[in-house]
């Protein structure tokens, strides 16, 4: 994919774009922020009347009196700060969210031949590491950024009337701040641990689903895997919360203990200075003043390097969303008949794989298939097999040549109204990490369960998922890593049965069986194959006797076409596949 450089100008202007739809929380956030700034200056001045009329007036109701508003100043500062933070957190968590589901949802609509060439494992670690630095930046860094400026400059103005004369009593207080942190420090990495936990999810999610890009674009699942993955981003925000909550706490009461802290500190040296006769109150305005413009330095030192480290991490995440799929729908797309016949014709059709555009792995393929027709595609290893189903699925766009359905050009329909007429059983049969019932279902989202059932029952399916600890409703794990071969198949057969699609793909249906179970399954894709279009990858003799024709293929090209019977006896290649690959 190509780079796009991202300045430090364009990404402030793309994360402010994903902050609209929450302008309300952001314009509060700002409010909070400036009155916790001005709260924090005036704390400053606050401090200094104390020390003036307070100490050097020696009038001690005064003195009293404006400690406590002094107390108040502060306070209204920390809840300010708490409010600041929270919204500022929420935002970074919300539009961290808004951007995974956007991309995730990008990425769906994306042929395989995106994936042939990227890595999932790198895909993943944009919608992990590469999100939550973004997240940071909105979060703490756009807020700490803003309230550190207006700090620096209001305290740069009020220390040029102030001297340093208290620090030691400052620096005494400091390990004061070290409280909160012992006592919630715990529990918010608890709940960085819980809400990391559920970011994992995701992880496995987007993994899993994009591993198995193929079926999902087949079966059209997209739309159902953007629900579902929304719901996780969801369980992700609910984690959340409370790790947000409690850290917005602890930031909350370490400025509160510091800034409670620094005032006292300031009232016990007034005390001393009024009893010495030195001035000390522009020295304390001073000393606090000094300490928030150095801290405001460090805060800004700090947030320019996370908004570098977050124009890396937006230049791949924007990457991602400007990637085109190369599988693109007309912008007028047909529409097919809602009776499908399913005839398939295929003329001059030459494909290569964008990976390696110079090799053709098919060439010259011309092919007319009737409807309802039982096609076998037979041939060594390479020969183009796989690669014809690739191109029926319009999972990649052949080089030229035409592919039609109903002899309508399949360019000129929408990819998922295409993929729609299919059902596809691939040689590997995908299982989802999910209940037996939901894999049966992927096809056929809305089916019943007792239509599942049925078609798990006609797969030879239903005898070992009953068997299971929870049925139907058992969570098959990983990639189906509870069940062996076999069963992975006669789910993924089931699927196919439910679907109930005019146009059958078979990828080696039966290769994962034994003997007892292959005699099975194939009489239940005799019925399924029954009034469909079948096209089957088999190398079986119980497979291939019974097509109405066979082609034969080698190295990218249709050598000979016919019944099992003739081309033993009329094609040399078909013999030695029949010799060594078919007897049964």
């Amino acid at each position: 994919m190509p780079s796009q450089k991202i300045t430090t100008s364009s990404l402030m202007q793309w994360l402010f774009g994903q902050l609209k739809p929450y302008k309300y929380k952001v314009v509060l956030a700002i409010f909070a922020l400036i009155v916790g700034a001005l709260s924090w200056l005036l704390l400053g001045q606050g401090v200094k009347v104390v020390v003036d009329e307070g100490f050097v007036a020696a009038n001690a109701d005064k003195l009293n009196q404006m400690v406590f508003v002094v107390l108040g100043i502060a306070l209204v500062g920390s809840l300010a700060a708490y409010v600041r933070f929270y919204l500022m957190i929420w935002l970074g968590e919300r539009v961290s969210a808004d951007i995974r589901l956007n991309v995730y949802s990008h990425l769906l609509t994306l042929s395989p031949g995106f994936f042939e060439s990227t890595r999932t494992g790198e895909v993943i670690s944009r919608f992990t590491s590469d999100t939550t630095i973004l997240q940071t930046v909105v979060g703490m860094g756009l807020s700490m950024a803003l309230r550190a400026s207006i700090t620096f400059v209001g305290a740069l103005i009020l220390m040029l009337v102030t001297s340093p004369l208290l620090t030691l009593y400052v620096m005494v207080a400091v390990p004061l701040v070290l409280l909160p942190i012992k006592f919630l420090g715990a529990r918010v990495r608890n709940y960085a641990r819980s809400s990391q936990d559920r970011v994992a999810d995701l992880g496995e999610y987007i993994d899993e689903s994009l591993h198995e890009i193929q079926t999902v674009q087949a079966y059209t699942h997209e739309n159902i895997d953007r629900k579902l993955f929304s719901e996780r981003i969801e369980a992700v925000m609910q984690a959340a919360s409370a790790r947000i909550r409690y850290r917005a706490l602890l930031v909350a009461l370490i400025m509160a203990i510091s800034i409670s802290a620094i005032t006292i500190v300031a009232w016990l040296g007034a005390r001393e200075v009024l009893s010495s006769g030195i001035s000390a109150g522009e020295l304390t305005a001073f000393m606090f003043y000094a300490v928030m413009a150095g801290g405001s330095v460090a805060t800004i030192s700090e947030v320019i390097g996370e908004i570098q480290k977050a124009a890396g991490a937006s230049e791949r995440l924007l990457e991602l969303l400007s990637t085109e799929s190369m599988i693109m729908a007309p912008k007028t797309p047909l529409s097919l008949p809602n009776n499908l016949q399913g005839a398939i014709s295929l003329s001059g059709v030459n494909f290569a794989y964008p990976s390696a555009p110079e090799i053709y792995v098919l060439s010259d393929i011309n092919l007319d298939i009737r409807a309802g027709e039982r096609i076998a595609l037979v041939g060594p290893s390479g020969a183009g097999k796989s690669s014809l189903f690739q191109l029926l699925l319009r999972f990649y766009e052949a080089t030229n040549g035409t592919i039609l359905i109903d002899d309508i050009d399949t360019k000129q329909l929408a990819p998922q109204d295409l993929r729609q007429q299919f059902s596809l059983v691939p040689q590997e049969s995908v299982i989802f990490a999910s209940s037996a019932m939901d894999n049966i279902r992927y096809g056929n989202t809305n089916a019943s369960e007792s239509a599942v059932v049925k078609a798990a029952k006609a797969a030879r399916a239903d005898e070992f998922i009953v068997e299971l600890p929870e049925g139907y409703q058992t969570n098959l794990g990983e990639r189906g890593v509870r069940l062996s071969g076999g069963q992975k198949q006669r789910i993924s057969i089931a699927r196919a049965i439910l679907a109930d699609r005019p146009i059958l793909l078979l990828d080696e249906a039966t290769s994962a069986l034994d003997a007892t179970n292959e005699q099975k399954v194939k009489l239940a894709l005799d019925e399924l194959m029954a009034d469909k279009t079948t096209i089957i990858i088999a190398h079986r003799l119980s497979t291939v006797i019974n097509a109405d024709r066979i082609v034969v293929m080698d190295k990218g090209k249709i050598v000979d076409i016919g019944k099992h019977a003739e081309l033993v006896q009329s094609n040399q290649l078909y013999r030695e596949l029949a010799q060594l690959q078919l007897v049964s």
